[in-house]
């Protein structure tokens, strides 16, 4: 079995030792173990991309709760500023049920006291 550091697309970063494969699954792979390591590689450039993402998203996380806060007061604001014409409907449907005739035209406390 031909070992990776013995192939011709074998790289190691002399600073970093991070090991880069230019190998090509679909071209120029010379055994079937290959495969299994090229697959290696790539898993752990998507956990390392994964792992940064997720450090974004921690450094975002208390800004985006201090933005959340806000725009929960700024709603509430706008909710008590718009409360009074909530109140004031109301208030005219209240009255509009209190005056409502019935069908002849007469409120209900008359019918009772023809009655």
């Amino acid at each position: 079995m031909l070992q990776c550091q013995d192939c011709e697309f074998f790289r190691r970063d002399e600073k970093s030792g991070r090991i880069t494969l230019l190998c090509n699954p679909f071209s120029n792979i010379k055994e079937p173990s290959c495969l299994e390591k090229w697959q290696l590689m790539r898993l752990d450039g998507l956990l390392q991309a994964y792992q940064v993402t997720l450090s974004w998203y921690q450094k975002l996380a208390p800004m985006q709760e201090k933005m959340f806060e806000m725009m929960k007061r700024e709603m509430d604001d706008v909710e008590e500023a718009d409360s009074w014409k909530l109140n004031y409907d109301d208030q005219d449907d209240l009255n509009d049920h209190d005056n409502s005739d019935d069908q002849f035209g007469q409120d209900d406390d008359d019918e009772r006291l023809n009655l």
